[in-house]
Formats: C-alpha cells, sequence, structure tokens
C-alpha cells in the first residue's frame, strides 16, 4: 500500500470513528452496503436532511464538520445526512430500502418541519427522495434530473454514471417533487447543463432561481457569502421567496469571485461603456484587486483617455 493511500485510509477510519462517536449520545451512525452511510443526530422537532460524499468530509480535519452539519446543531435541529463514497448518486438498492424502512417506522412523522437539502449529486438525491416524507420542504442546488442517457444525453459531464439505474426506485427527481412542500431549485443559469435541468423541473410548486455567474459549483459561492444558513432557515420556515432571495442575492456585490466572473462575462460583450462603469465600481470597492484596475487601464488606453 502506498503512502498516499494509507494517508487516505487513515482519514476515512478517523472520520467514521468521529461519525460514530458524535452518534452515540442521540442518533446513529450505521452502513448502508459498502458505498453509503447514514448518519443521524436526534436533536429537535425540525429535521434537516442532506446527503454529501465521504471525500468531502476526508478534505477536511477530522471533526472539522461541514457547515450544514454546524448550523443543525446551532438551530437545535435533528439532522439526518447520508453519504457515499465517491459519485454513487445514491443509486443503492440499500438506500433505497433504508428508505422504505424509515417510511414504514413512520420515521418523518415525528418531526414538525423537514427539510431535504443537497447540491450536485446530494440536490438530486434532495429532489429523488423527498417523497419518502410528503409535505417536506426541498432546497436544492443545481440539482439534476436524472442521468439517465434517454432524459439527459446531452449533458456529458458524467459519463460513468449513465450506466446506473435511474428509471426505477426514487429515479427521475422532478416527478418524485408530485408530494413535497415548497421546492426551491437554485442554479447558474449561465452553466448549460444546469439550466437545462433545472428546466426539466416544472410543477407548479417549483421555484427556480439564478445565482448568474456564480459558477458551475454555486454552493461553494453560497457558503463563503454566509447565505446557506439564512437560506435554510427561510425554506424550513417555509418562506424562501423569490423575494427574500433577492434580498440575500445581493450579497454577491461583494464577492470577490462572482465579481470577477461578471468582469470576465462582460469582457466578451461588446458593450464597452457597460464594462467600464462596472470596473469603475469594482476598483472603488476593491482597490486591492488588481485585475480590475489593469482591465480598466486597457480600456482607457483602448479609448486613448486617462481611467
Amino acid at each position: 500500500m502506498t503512502e498516499t493511500a494509507t494517508s487516505t485510509s487513515d482519514t476515512r477510519a478517523a472520520w467514521l470513528a468521529r461519525l460514530d462517536e458524535l452518534a452515540e449520545d442521540s442518533g446513529y451512525f450505521e452502513p448502508l452496503g459498502p458505498r453509503h452511510w447514514a448518519f443521524f443526530a436526534d436533536e429537535g422537532t425540525t429535521l434537516l436532511v442532506s446527503f454529501q460524499t465521504m471525500q468531502e468530509l476526508e478534505a477536511r480535519a477530522p471533526g472539522d464538520m461541514p457547515e450544514v452539519h454546524r448550523i443543525a446543531a446551532a438551530k437545535g435541529w435533528s439532522h439526518l445526512c447520508l453519504m457515499a463514497d465517491g459519485e454513487t448518486w445514491f443509486r443503492d438498492r440499500r438506500v433505497w430500502g433504508y428508505f422504505d424502512r424509515l417510511i414504514d417506522e413512520g420515521f418523518f412523522e415525528d418531526f414538525d418541519r423537514v427539510v431535504f437539502h443537497g447540491a450536485g449529486m446530494g440536490g438530486y438525491a434532495a429532489c429523488a427522495f423527498s417523497v419518502a416524507a410528503p409535505g417536506a420542504s426541498v432546497l436544492a442546488v443545481r440539482p439534476l434530473a436524472s442521468l439517465a442517457p434517454s432524459v439527459a444525453g446531452w449533458d456529458r459531464r458524467y459519463l460513468g454514471a449513465r450506466r446506473l439505474d435511474f428509471t426505477s426506485r426514487f429515479g427521475y427527481a422532478p416527478d418524485m417533487l408530485e408530494g413535497a412542500g415548497q421546492v426551491v431549485v437554485i442554479h447558474d443559469s449561465a452553466v448549460p447543463e444546469d439550466a437545462m435541468h433545472a428546466a426539466l423541473f416544472r410543477r407548479r410548486h417549483v421555484l427556480r432561481l439564478a445565482c448568474r455567474y456564480l459558477g458551475p459549483q454555486p454552493e461553494a459561492g453560497l457558503a463563503e457569502m454566509a447565505l446557506l444558513e439564512p437560506l435554510l432557515t427561510a425554506a424550513a420556515e417555509g418562506r424562501l421567496t423569490a423575494r427574500e432571495w433577492a434580498r440575500l442575492w445581493r450579497a454577491r456585490r461583494s464577492h470577490l469571485p462572482w465579481l470577477r466572473n461578471l468582469s470576465a462575462r462582460l469582457a466578451l460583450g461588446p458593450a464597452r461603456g457597460r464594462e467600464e462603469a462596472f470596473l469603475r465600481a469594482a476598483v472603488a470597492r476593491f482597490p486591492q484587486a488588481p485585475r480590475f484596475r489593469k482591465r480598466l487601464d486597457q480600456l482607457a488606453a483602448e479609448k486613448g483617455s486617462p481611467a
């Protein structure tokens, strides 16, 4: 075994031990076959159901819990987290059986409010498995509807997942939302594949919100802008409206990565006046960011006038 493999194995073991320890007092941590796990902390009458990968945990120091865990703990919410080893898309009969068991036991009926949340692969799973808890709210960031070639053959980003079964139990995510409460889909409409997937979520109770130019992994930007907690809170309380999103989304104006993405887009377009106005505002707000000043000077040189 190589040193890297040993290190990875040790990190996995440390995380598994930590999760088992956290679940001892008020919940459980159990494997669902060789590539999935369920972590449950029973803390309050609001339940957050989230989906993520073990690799996301292993990128952090053991015990440094992701933001979604910290939010649930800080708010006194119960938390059920499904974890996958790699890009399984949670398409595993043991995961399906686990949700069947929760349904049979009336697990979700013990909570006053239930919120399903995830991003990307986790966003797909949050939508697909929300059918297990009728009336639950769903906050999905860039969710995929399906990766079945007959449905999403145009999405070539996850070619390895096409051999998975997206047509049987909990398969087509948009259909699984029929009995859900408020459903919010957040996506970067400038990413063509994500926009096309979002368009497949067409039910009347689905609210699609665009975070244009935030990038192919908008969940990272939302976390950096400290928007995940207010988004989850609003989703849990059933008040995540387009107006509330517009208020929260104003945070992008102080988010340097978003400003850089927008600057790059404007540089590709023909509207130099619009780009120059944007750059002047960006330079005033971020004088320490040389990229904006450099581009502004370039435009000024092209016009033959000082910036």
